[in-house]
């Protein structure tokens, strides 16, 4: 027996994250790191805990090993509940037979005997690869005020970038009128978030119907939203004027990791009132040498510094030995900077050996425009190495 839900949320995790490179070969682009604790599925998670959404489905698909192992019970999000929690939902084989998540909306489509089993009223729909902090139990009460059908959340983004978008088209009361994905010459900037919330019921015909038609590419933005204003149903935009980062790329995983440093950040993890929780390694203290030099810096515990640190993120257990100067990085767990070697302007995986006297990336052109090094999990960088800025290593491109 399952008890009543007033709200459920879908959680889309199974995105492969090619344009992250070698970060997301063996990973799932939700289990990336992020911010030297955490990973980037933590946001979407705890802001359903701190909204009050205890029943969470999180729908995996492209490597989901390490999630799967990463979320666990839920506990550390406080979803390890009797009735409702967190579920991860992989694909399946049904009696008709097993297929993959054709689309976004197709993955839903699947997990709707999830879904009834909570009777719920309203359905959030939302992505595991972004970087924000928001109160989904807001933009449900706005959806009841307006008697919606469906609300997207939007924020406002430079014309130059809205083509990469799905952006809406909203008359005074934010009613949508129209909307287009990804529209080559964009007229607005109102861009959606990919955060929706439907009234279940009719979400259900839509996800029904959509499943029937082999034309359909079975997503939400080329299909469900589409077909459903065109039939007139009542769809709202919900403005969102705090941070967001799609971190779907290289530059874009690094600044938002660069916009938590800083007296004021442009990226607040340090409100009580909202939190983000995560699954944490027991580490030991961190340890700072007494020639070591720190700037600007976020350092995890278990990590040891001996070198020169700055302006970078640092994950649990990265060590950085004497004469070896890290700036502008992000190295995640368990990175090893050797010493005399010089780390700039990169991304650099769990478990990576960067070798003496090596040198990885380069400073930012004078007119501001860099190029961010990857190196994926476990490589060993051998001592002198030159790595060219913007290069991309793997495991199995040494």
């Amino acid at each position: 027996m399952f008890s009543k839900k007033e709200c459920v949320a879908m959680l889309l995790a199974g995105g492969q994250g090619s344009r992250l490179y070698a970060l997301t070969e063996k990973d799932a682009k939700p289990a990336v790191s992020f911010g030297g604790k955490y990973r980037i599925i933590d946001f979407p998670l705890s802001n359903c805990v701190n909204s009050g959404i205890d029943t969470v489905g999180v729908l995996t698909q492209y490597q989901p090993l390490t999630l799967n192992e990463y979320i666990g019970n839920g506990q550390p999000w406080d979803l390890d509940r009797m009735s409702g929690g967190v579920t991860v939902l992989p694909p399946y084989q049904a009696k008709d037979g097993a297929d993959w998540y054709k689309g976004t909306a197709n993955a839903i489509y699947q997990n709707l005997n999830f879904i009834n089993r909570y009777s719920p009223d309203y359905v959030v729909v939302l992505s595991g690869d972004h970087i924000y902090k928001m109160d989904y139990s807001r933009m449900l009460d706005y959806h009841k005020a307006n008697n919606a059908d469906c609300t997207i959340a939007v924020i406002d983004v430079p014309l130059s970038e809205a083509s990469r978008f799905g952006i809406m088209y909203a008359d005074k009361e934010n009613r949508i009128y129209e909307f287009a994905e990804k529209p080559a010459n964009p007229k607005s900037t109102m861009a959606s978030m990919g955060i929706y919330i439907f009234n279940k019921n009719m979400l259900e015909q839509y996800l029904i119907n959509d499943a029937k038609d082999p034309a359909s590419s079975n997503d939400f933005g080329k299909n469900i939203i589409p077909t459903m204003l065109n039939d007139g149903a009542r769809m709202f935009a919900y403005p969102f004027e705090g941070y967001w980062k799609d971190v779907g790329t290289v530059n874009s995983l690094w600044e938002a990791n660069m916009d938590l440093l800083g007296s004021e950040p442009t990226f607040d993890l340090y409100d009580k009132n909202w939190r983000i929780f995560s699954r944490n390694h027991a580490y030991q203290a961190q340890y700072i040498g007494s020639d070591a030099i720190v700037e600007n810096s976020l350092v995890t515990e278990g990590s040891e510094i001996h070198g020169t640190v700055i302006n970078s993120i640092l994950s649990g257990g990265v060590y950085v030995a004497p004469g070896a100067v890290v700036k502008d990085a992000v190295l995640m767990d368990g990175v090893r900077i050797l010493s005399g070697a010089h780390v700039t302007n990169a991304i650099i995986d769990g478990g990576t050996v960067v070798g003496i006297g090596a040198v990885v990336g380069a400073e930012a052109a004078e007119d501001g425009t860099r190029k961010v090094v990857v190196i994926g999990n476990g490589v060993t960088v051998e001592p002198g190495t030159c790595v060219e800025a913007g290069a991309i290593v793997s495991a199995n491109n040494q």
